[in-house]
């Protein structure tokens, strides 16, 4: 719970109060946050899997209107939050790693992910550098307009990557047309989330 609070203190980012939008495996994610004085709504959330049945994180997407076109939301050039909630005590920071380098991968051309390297070769030392996170912790991914994509761990801001074009290209490792997981990226869009019984 206080990985949780921490975030919502940060920088002046802090959910609504009131009755949360959606709950999945026990995460609450509210309909509205506040990022830096702009409203944020939920666009959509859902359950990151590993090997089919493994529940690895909840990840949801927040954008100042809802929109289910993901070309539109790389378009779109307002605030954005990204939020990741570990479901396990052992989330390693070297899985995410390799998963939005994978995911960066699949959807860029050479050229596009050339001039993204050096950037990304700092979000992955940031993150590498996280080497567990427990259950319970959060990791902010958020798009500023003037300032670019600032990573959070725990409320703890660890990087700010300047850019537009560096967030449009995390954007597609969740949404993109080859995401890590294609029923998270239905649900990020505002899908339901579908889940394994």
């Amino acid at each position: 719970m206080r990985h949780l609070w921490a975030v919502l203190l940060l920088s002046g980012a802090f959910y609504s109060a009131g009755v949360a939008a959606l709950e999945l495996e026990g995460v609450a994610l509210e309909e509205q946050i506040q990022l830096t004085g702009v409203t944020l709504t939920l666009n959509g959330a859902g359950i990151r899997h590993k090997l089919a049945f493994m529940k690895r994180y909840v990840c949801a997407l927040y954008l100042t209107q809802k929109n289910a076109d993901a070309e539109a939301v790389y378009a779109d050039a307002h605030a954005k939050r990204i939020m990741i909630h570990s479901l396990t005590d052992d989330l390693a920071g070297s899985e995410l790693v390799a998963s939005i380098n994978h995911g960066l991968a699949a959807n860029l051309l050479p050229h596009e992910f050339a001039l993204l390297e050096r950037r990304v070769r700092d979000l992955n030392q940031i993150l590498g550098g996280t080497k567990v996170l427990k259950k319970g912790a959060v990791i902010a991914i958020d798009y500023l307009p003037d300032t670019g994509t600032r990573v959070a761990v725990d409320g703890e801001i660890r990087l700010t990557v300047p850019g537009a074009d560096f967030y449009r290209a995390l954007l597609r490792v969740w949404i993109g047309a080859k995401p890590m997981d294609g029923r998270l990226r239905d649900a990020m869009l505002g899908g339901a989330p579908r889940k394994f019984f």
